[in-house]
């Protein structure tokens, strides 16, 4: 039985990607760190608590008592780190936990493995070597800012430009630095717009959903023009899988859906979608409102998902189309309606 850290798994990817993993592979073990703020539900993981291979633990990225505690009860032989501040809106309203948990947390937990697996610079453990890695989930927000043209590639130079993406670019940088300097294992996958089962409300498509379904206004920022690149959650997870199991050690992979939509075909793809459903008086595109554009937005982000499609054999099964009609029914069903 492989015994694997996952972090954050509460949160929007991590609680879909511990059910596709533990059906997956029958000899893994998860142990499951989430501290369980606003942005993790206890609830997503419901399904999985009855699993004997599934063990979950309340906990905080930043306590390294804890962590080296989980490392040496469990003899942990890799991590997979999801938890992460990601909400845009509030980096720019309150940017100190960004720091504190993005950056802070993941330098800690990359030292309490790297102390825990080697036993020097360049050289594992007999027990470990050759079968341990640190895989960290990234953003392609890292790259900044898109024009009409191109696409981020792992080659691509980071750009942050909000304070949540500065600090997820701060903590690819750690991960790379625990490769090239101490050899450790390291992934690092960087994922496009994820949307799809369990994401928090406050997201785009999430508030889209239910504001329709109150028949209360749909917020689009600006112009409604910024693109976004959108994958369906479970496609990130094979990316996740692949990249976890197969991926060359201190290499990047770009993971993207190649679904270029605007905020507001977003919108009005949705609202199409409702009014076939539960057709109201009025289309639900009457509801779309246009508000103040938040600070530092940037205009558009497309992945170059090449390298892992071509490298790894990932690709991704979901069209937008297909993606967006299994969301709305999970949102269906989780209102009841």
């Amino acid at each position: 039985m492989k015994t694997v850290l996952l972090t954050g798994t509460a949160g929007f990817i991590g609680s879909n990607f511990v059910p596709y993993f533990l059906e997956k592979y029958p000899d893994y073990q998860l142990i499951n760190l989430d501290l369980l703020t606003y942005a993790g539900d206890w609830e997503n993981l419901r399904k999985c608590e009855k699993n004997e291979r599934f063990i979950f633990m309340h906990g905080d990225i930043c306590d390294r008592v804890l962590l080296t505690s989980l490392f040496e009860k469990y003899k942990i032989e890799g991590v997979i780190h999801f938890a992460a501040e990601s909400h845009v809106d509030n980096s720019i309203e309150d940017p100190e936990i960004f720091i504190r948990t993005n950056i802070n947390g993941t330098f800690i937990l990359l030292d309490v493995a790297y102390r825990y697996w080697m036993q020097k610079p360049f050289l594992y453990k007999k027990e470990f070597r050759g079968k341990v890695r640190f895989h960290h989930i990234s953003t392609d927000e890292v790259y900044g800012s898109l024009g009409e043209n191109g696409l981020f590639s792992e080659k691509t130079p980071y750009a942050p430009n909000s304070p949540y993406s500065a600090s997820k670019a701060s903590s690819d940088m750690l991960v790379r630095s625990y490769h090239e300097t101490y050899g450790l294992d390291t992934i690092i996958t960087n994922c496009s717009n994820n949307y799809g089962p369990k994401q928090h409300d406050e997201k785009l498509i999430p508030t889209i959903i239910r504001n329709a379904l109150a028949n209360k206004s749909i917020p689009i920022y600006g112009d409604g023009k910024n693109i976004r690149d959108w994958l369906y959650v479970l496609d990130h997870c094979t990316g996740i899988d692949l990249a976890f199991h197969k991926g060359v050690s201190g290499e990047s992979y770009n993971i993207g859906g190649k679904n270029e939509k605007t905020n507001l075909e977003v919108a009005s793809a949705i609202c199409t979608s409702l009014d076939h459903i539960l057709p109201a008086q009025k289309s639900y595109k009457e509801l779309i409102t246009f508000v103040e554009d938040r600070a530092g937005h940037d205009r558009r982000y497309a992945i170059d998902a090449s390298k892992i499609e071509n490298d790894l054999g990932w690709k991704a099964q979901e069209s937008f189309e297909s993606g967006i009609e299994k969301t709305i029914q999970w949102y269906l069903n989780k209102y009841e309606i």
